[in-house]
């Protein structure tokens, strides 16, 4: 069968092409369907350098007028509902019906929850009436964030880093699992038009040891959020440590199962 889908990086507003390619197969049937980035160094850096440029014209922009943006791709999104979960289904292999009751709606939802909590936060303060001090919090973006995300719930957990991240005035480099990389390359296509400026979300495709590690080791990313394998959260861990970078991780470790083939089941 041809392939039907190649994906490119999307860098500062911009689709990429790399010269080599990953094979992503449709689960249900095993075959290639579509071809990711094989992104390395070359293509990390130019997001990094893109995300770096944007940082501070965005960070700098109302927190009333990034909460009307991600508003903005909630709604584009959800326009192209049944787009997002008819290639979520296809790419990752849950059923249609669960990513079009969870999946989806949540990304959906991932952007409106922070365009809301920005522009009704309020900073925390606390008078010391002793010392006739007053103690207070002031929250400002980082900079660049460079986030990795798994294979399971491919645009619902994208989305639940690029959101907060954003709204808070940081920019992005992002990694999608070269597994389940579709629904993110087809959010890239709906960002320009909700007008977020260009270099605020960068996504490159390929592999971990590759291009995941080229983000979490570029002296510009600063802060990096990863959910997946306990041995690739402590590898992040020691390789961001040089560096005293903010880390969030989110680390599982696998769930083994035996299965053994006791009599068949007619579906």
């Amino acid at each position: 069968m041809p392939v039907e889908l190649v994906l490119q990086n999307f860098i500062d507003g911009q689709f990429v092409g790399t010269e080599n390619h990953i094979d992503s197969f449709n689960p249900s049937t095993g075959e290639v369907y579509a071809k990711v980035p094989d992104s390395g160094e070359a293509e990390v850096n130019a997001a990094v350098q893109a995300a770096k440029a944007a940082f501070l014209g965005w960070s700098e922009t109302p927190a009333a007028e990034r909460s009307r943006i991600l508003n903005r791709i909630a709604d584009l999104i959800e326009i192209h509902l049944e787009e997002f979960v008819k290639a979520e289904s296809r790419d990752q292999g849950k059923p249609v019906s669960l990513a079009r009751a969870v999946d989806i709606p949540r990304a959906v939802y991932n952007f409106r929850f922070f365009a809301t909590t920005i522009v009704h936060k309020t900073e925390s303060a606390t008078y010391l009436e002793n010392m006739q001090a007053t103690n207070y919090t002031v929250r400002t973006p980082v900079g660049v964030a460079g986030l990795i995300s798994p294979w399971n719930l491919p645009l619902y957990l994208l989305t639940w880093k690029i959101a907060p991240a954003i709204a808070c005035g940081n920019t992005v480099v992002c990694k999608p699992s070269e597994m389940t990389s579709v629904t993110a390359w087809m959010m890239c296509r709906l960002l320009n038009d909700a007008g977020l400026p260009q270099g605020v979300v960068n996504v490159v495709f390929g592999y971990g040891p590759k291009a995941g590690e080229a983000i979490v080791k570029h002296p510009d990313v600063p802060l990096v959020s990863f959910t997946g394998s306990t041995p690739v959260g402590q590898r992040i861990t020691e390789q961001s440590a040089p560096h005293c970078k903010k880390l969030s991780l989110e680390v599982i470790q696998k769930l083994h199962v035996v299965c053994v083939a006791l009599f068949m089941i007619n579906l």
